[in-house]
């Protein structure tokens, strides 16, 4: 594991050298809309309805920002029947010719299925996954909004959406990430510099920790992100360490792309009907949509 020795021991630098702000402070309410849009297309696992509606707003939103779009449409044997499940990744590349390049990333799919439930009746309903699922897909997408206006100077950037994190059922960790694994083995020379991933980033009172794979093995860049947070007064952001999770980050992490996991648990709302948007919050997704844009805006090696 060579490439995460070099890691820990580069000097990221990610904020010097480069004085480009972003066009405008990025806009919660404008996030906030994204988030409440998608749960109103009610669950969003694939083969449904509201995963088809979403694929259409991300597409459509990348596309009016001026993004390459490109859907990653694959399929794979599903578990759970009898029909091959089809999985589509939604890809959207600011400036692609650009060789230095940036990954922010979200899932878009919601859990089939409500298994942290109390109740055992309920574990076969789908949830609408308000903080699981839509928050780090609306913060993303008010960001195309922003790179409408300017694109960062220095790098390209790629929001990638993927499909399929949540499909895997407890005890079977083999068909979690299913989009994200796809992608990280077919990157075919796409090799960013590093990138961020959004997993449950909107709820009210969020605390987001430094998460453990990502402190682990993309160290540099995670604590780059925490002091950052700190300077710029986002409380949303707590500088201790939790633990690893294995969420969309870890396949780019063994491809060797230094990737951080932004990832607000716990959560007492996980994987239940209850996560829904009463349970999120404008200002929470304000800060990390702040964060973020002030990440690329102001990127420099």
């Amino acid at each position: 594991m060579k490439w995460i020795i070099a890691l820990l021991l580069a000097p990221l630098g990610l904020y010097t050298g480069c004085e480009e702000g972003a066009p405008a402070p990025f806009d919660g309410e404008g996030a906030w809309q994204y988030l409440v849009q998608q749960c109103d297309f009610g669950p969003r696992p694939p083969r449904s309805p509201g995963h088809e509606k979403t694929v259409r707003l991300i597409a459509e939103v990348l596309q009016n920002a001026g993004a390459k779009v490109t859907l990653q449409r694959f399929e794979v044997d599903d578990p759970y029947g009898d029909d091959p499940l089809p999985v589509i990744n939604v890809i959207g590349s600011f400036d692609p010719e650009k060789t230095r390049r940036v990954i922010l990333a979200a899932h878009y799919d919601t859990r089939p299925w409500a298994d942290q439930e109390e109740d055992e009746s309920l574990h076969t309903q789908p949830i609408i996954g308000a903080n699981d699922g839509a928050s780090g897909v609306a913060v993303l997408l008010q960001l195309a909004k922003m790179f409408s206006l300017r694109t960062p100077r220095e790098i390209g950037v790629d929001l990638v959406f993927f499909d399929a994190e949540d499909y895997g059922k407890e005890g079977d960790p083999e068909h979690y990430l299913i989009g994200s694994q796809y992608f990280a083995a077919n990157l075919k020379g796409y090799r960013p510099e590093c990138g961020i991933l959004l997993d449950m980033v909107g709820a009210k009172d969020a605390a987001i920790r430094q998460e453990g794979y990502s402190l682990e093995m993309a160290r540099m860049l995670c604590l780059e992100l925490f002091g950052r947070a700190a300077q710029m007064q986002l409380p949303v952001f707590v500088a201790e360490r939790n633990q690893a999770y294995y969420d969309d980050h870890v396949p780019l992490l063994r491809a060797g792309i230094p990737m951080v996991d932004l990832i607000g648990l716990p959560y007492p709302w996980w994987h239940t009907l209850e996560d829904t948007p009463d349970k999120c919050s404008d200002e929470t997704l304000r800060q990390v949509g702040t964060l973020l844009a002030d990440f690329i805006y102001r990127y420099s090696w």
